[in-house]
């Protein structure tokens, strides 16, 4: 199975960079994006022999999220079902006979952190989320995660050590949800592995440079490792300031 994952930071102006050729080109079995930035209705996009699952943030041009499936999934759940974090468009998951795959996009702890309180409340009771779903069948969860884990997971660990997406706020809920019994995929592969990155911002010419940060995640749930075949950052990829990131699971 193939899995794709992609802030494509708004899906109308990545398609005209490019997102139906990668799309069609990936083939993958579940292909997910956060950050789609738009209503229901603004786009009608046609994808053959897929199955599309939208949610919408309710401010205009905000956040978002959408799954498109080969296969139809047995239900399909949108938020977490806790109206102060069911707002903003950032959760789907969708159920299939032996997994729920989740997409989110995580509310980022902006400026100033002006939002990591709400980020801290966000954080542990989406995690609840995935352990209660765990209860009944494992979990895949992916999307952009708006966090750093590790020193080695952006190109400027130093500068940005109080930053939105590096504090050591954050950082610490990414060792919770290890702890809590999930896999981080690329690292499971790669422990090691520096310098590949799925966002850059546009300012600095900081693509160019590589000054990027891994802030797009696939985890699973422990029980699934013996069936994850390789997990990959697709860096050439362009588009969007993330690239997107790929699972293969047996």
């Amino acid at each position: 199975m193939k899995f794709i994952s992609w802030n494509v930071n708004g899906i109308r102006a990545c398609m005209q960079k490019g997102f139906l050729d990668f799309f069609h080109q990936a083939d993958a079995d579940i292909f997910c994006v956060q950050e789609t930035k738009l209503q229901a209705g603004q786009l009608d996009l046609e994808l053959e022999g897929y199955h599309q699952y939208w949610n919408y943030a309710v401010k205009k041009g905000y956040s978002g999220t959408a799954v498109f499936t080969k296969q139809e999934p047995l239900e399909v759940m949108y938020g977490i079902g806790i109206e102060e974090h069911d707002q903003e468009g950032r959760v789907i998951t969708c159920e299939f006979t032996d997994f729920y795959f989740v997409t989110v996009y995580t509310p980022n702890s902006q400026n100033e952190l002006k939002r990591l309180d709400y980020r801290m409340r966000w954080e542990d009771d989406f995690r609840a989320y995935l352990k209660r779903l765990e209860e009944k069948k494992p979990v895949v969860v992916t999307g952009d995660l708006n966090v750093a884990h590790r020193e080695i997971d952006l190109k400027n660990p130093k500068t940005n050590r109080k930053n939105a997406g590096f504090t050591d706020e954050e950082r610490q809920k990414f060792t919770e949800l290890l702890e809590a019994g999930f896999v981080d995929t690329f690292r499971y592969f790669y422990p090691e592995q520096e310098g590949i990155y799925s966002w850059w911002s546009y300012r600095f010419k900081a693509r160019e440079k590589n000054a990027g940060w891994r802030i797009d995640y696939f985890c699973v749930s422990e029980s699934m490792k013996g069936r994850l075949a390789d997990a990959k950052i697709l860096t050439e990829v362009y588009g969007s300031d993330h690239c997107p990131i790929l699972l293969e699971m047996k």
